[in-house]
């Protein structure tokens, strides 16, 4: 289930495309002829039109960040008892809880799971190192590759969004702001996680181990298995003060049309900050 492995070849191709930008100054990926000057794009255009050509050749990442949750919500859909209303869940169907659950699935697949190996694979190939001595910096990588996933998780969340209200009439989100907020939130933090597990761990291997791991227990917390609010509450307080198991609550909370606790989105908010702030101190281009 694993989306990363196709990240290979990728690394391997940007050798010789998004550094080519930086000795000629001009916008071709691949350093080759400057297009006319009508055409000419900046150094950081030119990486995140090379990392968005390189991203969109990887079908496995694309099918299980953008098309694994909506399908995975059609399966559950099937399950009768998820289609009728429980008092236990505010009058509320199964099918109902797991809207959320799978677009909060979608952001871990892509922070946790997907860019990790990515860039530790072009740091460990000397990719970023040699980006350095271009006028590409490196961090117009980094920035590329948070932009991309996070672009794909948030298609994914509106293509969830919009399968469970076709497939299943789920209610769109009640308080569209509050929804947005901790939308943002959520995703925020799974790419401030995947960052530091990128930080910490040298190697692509490495990378790609420590985020499957990260990987299931998040999925578990997110409430993947079992929804958050379905948990029994002394194990519902505890999964509250992860990230996603915050992140589900306050977008349950939305979704019914509630603004989200303010508990709930200092959780998700205090995990991005600190999650943040350790890559930052520990994120090394070589």
């Amino acid at each position: 289930m694993s989306s990363h492995t196709a990240h290979g070849p990728a690394a391997t191709a940007h050798e010789t495309t998004a550094p080519g930008a930086g000795p000629a100054g001009g916008a071709g990926p691949a350093g080759g002829t400057d297009p006319a000057p009508g055409r000419r794009r900046g150094p950081m255009a030119a990486v995140l039109a090379a990392e968005t050509r390189l991203f969109l050749r990887e079908p496995s990442s694309l099918f299980w960040i953008l098309a694994f949750p909506a399908v995975l919500l059609v399966i559950l859909g099937f399950v009768p008892a998820f289609n009728e209303p429980e008092e236990g869940l505010g009058n509320r169907r199964v099918i109902d809880l797991y809207v959320p659950v799978s677009i909060l699935l979608a952001m871990i697949m892509s922070g946790l799971q997907a860019m990790p190996p990515v860039l530790a694979g072009y740091r460990e190939r000397g990719i970023l190192r040699r980006m350095s001595a271009t006028p590409v910096r490196p961090s117009a990588l980094l920035t590329a590759q948070i932009a991309l996933h996070g672009v794909a998780a948030l298609a994914s969340a509106v293509l969830v969004v919009a399968v469970g209200r076709i497939a299943y009439d789920v209610p769109l989100p009640g308080h569209l702001p509050g929804y947005a907020l901790a939308l943002l939130l959520a995703l925020a933090a799974a790419l401030a996680l995947g960052a530091t597990i990128t930080g910490l761990f040298r190697t692509a291997k490495a990378a790609t181990a420590v985020g499957s791991v990260s990987y299931i227990v998040m999925m578990f917390t997110a409430g993947v298995w079992v929804p958050v609010q379905a948990m029994p509450g002394t194990l519902r307080r505890v999964v509250e003060f992860s990230p996603f198991g915050s992140a589900a609550q306050a977008l349950g909370e939305a979704a019914a049309g509630q603004w989200p606790s303010w508990s709930h989105l200092a959780v998700v908010a205090l995990w991005t900050l600190v999650a943040g702030y350790a890559a930052g101190r520990v994120f090394r281009w070589q």
